[in-house]
């Protein structure tokens, strides 16, 4: 992000606790800070500070140091993924220094750099407009918008990460039943031939389509499935507000499955067939 930033003119700033990380943004043409407090020293007033760390107690530990070192009129965005009950809390603990906050919905991952982010953003329309020479830098044509109050950008891409879940996890099952039909399917053939006019073509068919032409049978892979936290997220709001979202909470609960050598809930369904039925069990190898 602060090489597409610097790539549209803006004079870039950075810090991370990283070593490694600091040198290659140096190298790269980006000013390097040595700490949070030289970053801030750096900056000329009004400052923007834009944070991109993880979500929890690392986006609150920084910004409750940036709340002492920062004045009344500068302004932080959080661009990572926070839930959205924590930016409503954050901008209050803010404002209440005259510091505004904006909540940036980030998406675009690896790709942004070339491709640009699509930017969900929730705060003050003031501040949203200080940062729209930014924001149009790092997204594409019609890639951001100010999509409400606090909170709102956070939440807009907790659902947007949910929908994700979704989508990748019907991806998935879609092509394992092709890889286990009875037609010895090229997946590299059938991905690549759906990107073309099909109703399910996407970027992440593309993605999936390039994946599979580097290695057909995907061996190098283990299907283990980790969450960045903003499914589960989504699962709750949807409980909070009674929606009903089988998919999402279904995805989530698949990448729990996914960490499983074995299922002890398989082996409960097992044995209670073998008991009500005298249904054969496949014996434990372990």
């Amino acid at each position: 992000m602060a090489l597409r930033l610097a790539r549209g003119g803006h004079e870039v700033v950075g810090y991370t606790i990283g070593e490694e990380d600091l040198r290659r943004a140096e190298e790269r043409g980006t000013r390097v800070a040595g700490s949070l407090q030289a970053l801030v020293a750096e900056l000329d007033p009004p400052r923007v500070v834009w944070l991109m760390v993880p979500a929890g107690e690392p986006t609150s530990s920084t910004i409750d140091l940036l709340t002492d070192m920062l004045e009344a009129g500068d302004l932080v965005v959080d661009g990572g993924n926070s839930n959205f009950t924590d930016s409503l809390r954050r901008a209050s603990q803010l404002d209440a220094r005259g510091i505004a906050f904006v909540d940036a919905g980030v998406s675009g991952g690896i790709w942004g750099l070339e491709e640009g982010y699509c930017l969900m953003l929730g705060g003050p329309a003031e501040a949203v407009e200080v940062l729209r020479p930014a924001l149009d830098a790092l997204a594409p044509e019609d890639g951001w918008a100010h999509v409400g109050p606090n909170g709102a950008g956070h939440f807009v891409k907790m659902v947007h990460n949910g929908i994700e879940y979704g989508l990748l996890q019907a991806y998935g099952e879609g092509f394992e039943m092709l890889r286990t039909s009875a037609f010895d399917l090229e997946l590299g053939q059938v991905a690549s031939l759906w990107r073309s006019g099909s109703v399910v073509r996407s970027w992440l068919l593309d993605l999936l389509a390039r994946a599979l032409e580097r290695e057909p049978d995907l061996a190098s892979v283990r299907g283990h499935v980790e969450d960045s936290g903003e499914g589960r997220w989504a699962v709750l709001a949807a409980i909070d507000q009674e929606v009903p979202a089988p998919v999402t909470a279904h995805s989530l609960f698949a990448r729990f499955a996914s960490r499983q050598d074995e299922s002890f809930s398989a082996k409960v369904i097992a044995a209670l067939r073998r008991e009500f039925g005298g249904h054969a069990v496949h014996p434990d190898g372990g």
